[in-house]
């Protein structure tokens, strides 16, 4: 079985700080969550504390290719529940719930913006560009300290490209899309596999898979001699017919 722990470890990427941060109480269980995190080879991406439940602990996490299994949240729970019983950083009792970002997820570091270039996302600003807080178009890119998007929502008389700066972006997410699920799909798929061979666990053929043998020719098999006529199409049973109300002489043909 995959030892979810076994994470080929990216230094740059785990060590790249989130540009969106949460304040209050999800800030104390940040600063007690993303080194164990960080030391199992994960990235903490988002921590959200609802009154679900009476109260729930939504730890968002991921590797850093960006995907994430189940293993891998199962792994991450066993790992972190002790620590924060030792840490204490929320007062009252609450029910830890470990995911990954999900497909539409939320955009917290530079490779973020980076990896998902090209892609619909919705931007809010903590600080107003050209008079607004809210965006939505698509990434085009990073540059310098800045994301650079596509606005889809602009008048004629308007320029279609902003510039916002990534200190300012209070949140950003991407937009649910069939592109995105296909790219999704395939990155969970790459990174699995990748995962299994470099862990030595690429299982082998089922015992009943016929290996191809080279000395075999591949050209299609002849066909068949002529196949006999079918004795029991309509022209069939319309001459039997026929024959029974004595329409036709069953000697004809003779």
């Amino acid at each position: 079985m995959t030892d979810p722990t076994a994470v080929p470890e990216d230094a740059d990427l785990l060590a790249e700080p989130r540009l969106v941060v949460e304040p209050g109480v999800a800030a104390r269980v940040s600063a007690v969550a993303g080194p164990v995190l960080q030391g199992m080879g994960y990235r903490l991406v988002r921590i959200k504390i609802s009154g679900e439940a009476g109260c729930t602990v939504q730890i968002m996490a991921e590797r850093p290719d960006g995907s994430m299994q189940i293993e891998d949240c199962e792994a991450i729970s066993r790992a972190l529940s002790p620590v924060l019983d030792v840490a204490d950083p929320i007062e009252r009792a609450y029910r830890l719930e470990i995911s990954s970002p999900g497909i539409d997820r939320p955009l917290v570091r530079r490779s973020d913006f980076e990896r998902y270039a090209g892609h619909l996302v919705k931007i809010e600003m903590a600080v107003a560009h050209q008079g607004r807080k809210r965006f939505r178009g698509t990434l085009a890119g990073v540059e310098g300290n800045a994301v650079r998007l596509h606005r889809d929502d602009t008048r004629a008389d308007e320029d279609g490209d902003v510039l916002l700066v990534m200190e300012d972006i209070s949140d950003a997410r991407l937009v649910l899309t069939d592109e995105l699920i296909a790219e999704s799909m395939r990155r969970g798929k790459q990174a699995e596999r990748e995962l299994k061979q470099n862990l030595g666990l690429t299982p082998p053929p089922p015992p009943h898979a016929k290996k191809s043998d080279p000395a075999k020719s591949n050209k299609p098999k002849p066909k068949p001699g002529k196949k006999l006529e079918p004795t029991n199409t309509k022209k069939h049973r319309l001459a039997a017919e026929r024959l029974r109300r004595g329409e036709i002489d069953p000697t004809e043909g003779d």
